[in-house]
C-alpha cells in the first residue's frame, strides 16, 4: 500500500519533475485522502485506505500558512518556480477553492511575483462555474485525461461518478479556449485481472484526437515514479514516452515529458 501523504497545508519546496522548484499546497486533510478519482497509480494510496474524519483546512488558515512560508523563504533568500496545488487528493473539492486561489494570487504577487501558480486537477469538477473561473486565473491549469476510452479511464482512474464520460470532459476542455495543460499518466500492467496499457496505437491515436479537438497550450506526459497502490504496474520506458511526445509536437503543441 502506498501511503505518501502530506501532513501540512504548505509543504516543500520540493523538486517537481515537470514544474521545477515547487511549493506545495494541500487543501485536503493532513492525515488522509479525499479524491473523486481512485487512481491505481496514486502515490497517496487508495481512497479507502486514507479515510479520515479530519476537517479540511479553512480559508483563513490556508492563507496564514502560505504567507508564513513565503515570508520564511524570503528571509532565507530561497527562490521557487511555482506554487502548486496538489496534496492528498483533488484540490478543487475544497468548498472555498476559488477564494483560496484569489488569496494565493494576492500573496504570490506580494512576495514571489516571478513564481507561477499551478493546479494539478483530475478535471472532474471543471463544470462547476467557480472552479472553472478560478482555474482560468492561474498560469498552469493542469487537467488530467489518461485515456480517450472510458473503459480504460474506469480501469486506471476509477472516477467515483457513474456519469463521468469523455465526451463531456472534451466539451469542458474546449471552454478553456486553449488556456490549459493536459496531463496524462502512461502506464502498463494489470489490475483486478485486467490488462492495463494506455500506450497502444489505438489508445494513443484516440488521445491525440482529443488533443486536436481541445488545443491545450501544452501537454504533460509522465509515468510512475513512486510506489503505487496497485503493485502490478510498470514504468513506460522514456524512449516510448518520447515517441508519443513527437506525435504531440507534430500537432504544433508544446510537450513536457517526465520519465
Amino acid at each position: 500500500m502506498s501511503t505518501l501523504l502530506f501532513d501540512e497545508i504548505v509543504f516543500g519546496p520540493i523538486h517537481s519533475r515537470r514544474l521545477g522548484t515547487s511549493l506545495g499546497m494541500n487543501l485536503l486533510p493532513y492525515d488522509g485522502k479525499v479524491c473523486s478519482f481512485n487512481c491505481i497509480y496514486c502515490e497517496c494510496g487508495y481512497n479507502e485506505d486514507g479515510r479520515t474524519k479530519t476537517e479540511l483546512p479553512n480559508r483563513k488558515n490556508v492563507k496564514a500558512a502560505l504567507e508564513h512560508k513565503l515570508l520564511k523563504l524570503k528571509e532565507e533568500n530561497l527562490k521557487i518556480d511555482v506554487i502548486t496545488f496538489a496534496g492528498n487528493g483533488e484540490p478543487t473539492l475544497h468548498p472555498h477553492f476559488a477564494e483560496i486561489i484569489d488569496d494565493t494570487i494576492e500573496l504570490r504577487n506580494k512576495y514571489v511575483p516571478e513564481a507561477k501558480i499551478s493546479v494539478l486537477s483530475n478535471a472532474m469538477h471543471i463544470g462547476k462555474e467557480s472552479v472553472f473561473n478560478a482555474l482560468k486565473k492561474v498560469e498552469n491549469n493542469i487537467l488530467k485525461l489518461d485515456s480517450a476510452n472510458i473503459e480504460t479511464v474506469r480501469l486506471i482512474d476509477q472516477p467515483n461518478s457513474p456519469t463521468y464520460n469523455i465526451e463531456r470532459q472534451i466539451e469542458f476542455f474546449k471552454k478553456f479556449e486553449g488556456n490549459f495543460i493536459l496531463q496524462t499518466m502512461f502506464v502498463r500492467g494489470s489490475h483486478n485481472g485486467k490488462i492495463v496499457d494506455n500506450t497502444t496505437e489505438e489508445e494513443v491515436n484516440g488521445w491525440l484526437d482529443i488533443i486536436k479537438m481541445t488545443h491545450p497550450k501544452e501537454v504533460m506526459i509522465y509515468t510512475i515514479d513512486r510506489e503505487t497502490p496497485e503493485k502490478n504496474l510498470e514504468k513506460v520506458p522514456l524512449e516510448e514516452l518520447k515517441q508519443i511526445g513527437k506525435k504531440v509536437e507534430q500537432l504544433g503543441i508544446k510537450i513536457n515529458i517526465a520519465g
